[in-house]
């Protein structure tokens, strides 16, 4: 029997380790998992921002100056395109024998451009669905139409689409995408980061964290607007935040309105200080503005939550909030200040036992590890790629 030649794998996205971030974890568990099943890599990426730390894996690692917005994030058409132009160039000179992309559809549609000129594959991991995230902004309708089609070519063009939920499958499907080449592989978080041993930051008063992404349909506000209600109980109570997003500015307007001496802005920080001020947190926030279109959602931050050990405060409905109470992993209530401030000092007045603790990160352990969800996308990337190129 003769040898087979390993394949070659380019993957194109924006965010990449050691940038700080559920799509930068997300990619480099698949790019883990891709190695660990013999396959050679190249990732074609940005020039991470300034302090993000020294990342020098074994693969390629072919870096590229991006257009950053305030924040450092590449958020925006603008910025997605200074990722994206000089992408579909780099990727029309390198070799490969499939393609993975990663939203936005933008960088979707350079791969898929550059796959069909070069006959090559692509496959598309779809983490969320743009299309339906648009609905929760406030954006021209000619701006939507434009990015469904073009989310839609991308999506039924590729040899196969990794989706991080059945929620996100079914929204893809919605795109005429056969059901065959739609694989869901679940999603997760870096459980040797985010479990229940490490460092635990500890504050002189009880405190909520909210980490991660600050977007306009995530509604993040309401823990604000709440916190008036929870200091009439629970005087000194303190809300931390920590990462970027769109919605920050008017989060820390406010906060300085409504509590200046109690919510803190604490920016984007690696991964291991994320995990040790959830660990001292009284519980951990999360929410989806409902009537946005994405209540499908099963925000990351979930499962980094309860892999330390810390009860979730869910604010709002659909997919996110079933995990949480399905599982046990905390609270859910309607998206409201009087509910959450109800949400809020019911934790605080029961607060999670040693025992919880426990069995909150034992639960993640086993169903959230991205090490498994890394090795799940892999082998649906490879498959798709041994398909379309005939080997047995």
């Amino acid at each position: 029997m003769s040898m087979q030649k390993p394949l070659k794998v380019v993957v194109a996205t924006r965010l990449f380790a050691p940038e700080v971030g559920a799509a930068a974890f997300r990619l480099k568990a698949l790019v883990d998992g891709l190695v660990e099943q013999g396959a050679v890599v190249e990732v074609i990426t940005t020039k991470p921002p300034k302090g993000s730390g020294v990342f020098k894996p074994a693969y390629k690692l072919r870096r590229w100056p991006v257009l950053r917005d305030k924040g450092g994030n590449v958020r925006g058409y603008v910025q997605y395109l200074s990722f994206d132009i000089p992408a579909f160039f780099r990727l029309l000179a390198v070799k490969a024998d499939v393609v993975v992309s990663e939203p936005p559809p933008t960088t979707g549609l350079v791969v898929a451009l550059s796959s069909l000129l070069l006959r090559r594959p692509f496959v598309y991991y779809a983490a969320d669905v743009w299309t339906e995230a648009l609905s929760a902004m406030e954006v021209p309708g000619i701006v939507k139409k434009v990015m469904g089609a073009l989310e839609g070519f991308v999506l039924r063009h590729a040899a196969a689409v990794v989706a991080v939920s059945e929620p996100v499958a079914e929204q893809v499907a919605k795109f005429n995408v056969p059901h065959d080449r739609v694989l869901v592989t679940g999603n997760g978080v870096d459980t040797a980061t985010f479990g229940l041993t490490g460092p635990t930051t500890s504050v002189d008063v009880p405190y909520f964290v909210y980490t991660g992404t600050m977007s306009e349909w995530q509604g993040a506000g309401v823990f604000i607007e709440a916190l008036p209600l929870v200091l009439a109980k629970a005087p000194g109570i303190q809300l931390r935040f920590f990462g970027q997003g769109t919605d920050e500015p008017h989060l820390k307007e406010m906060a300085e309105r409504i509590a200046p001496e109690s919510v803190h802005f604490g920016g984007v920080v690696a991964p291991h200080e994320a995990a040790s001020w959830i660990r001292g947190a009284a519980g951990a926030l999360v929410s989806i503005k409902p009537g946005q279109g994405y209540d499908f959602a099963k925000p990351t931050k979930i499962y980094a939550a309860a892999g330390c050990g810390t009860p979730v405060i869910f604010a709002g409905q659909g997919d996110g909030a079933d995990i949480v109470e399905d599982n046990e992993l905390g609270d859910t209530c309607a998206w409201n200040p009087a509910e959450v401030a109800d949400a809020m000092i019911r934790l605080l007045g029961n607060p999670a036992s040693p025992a919880k603790r426990e069995q909150l990160s034992a639960w993640v352990v086993a169903n959230c590890s991205l090490v498994s969800v890394g090795e799940s996308a892999a082998k649906a990337v490879l498959g798709a790629a041994f398909r379309e190129v005939g080997q047995a």
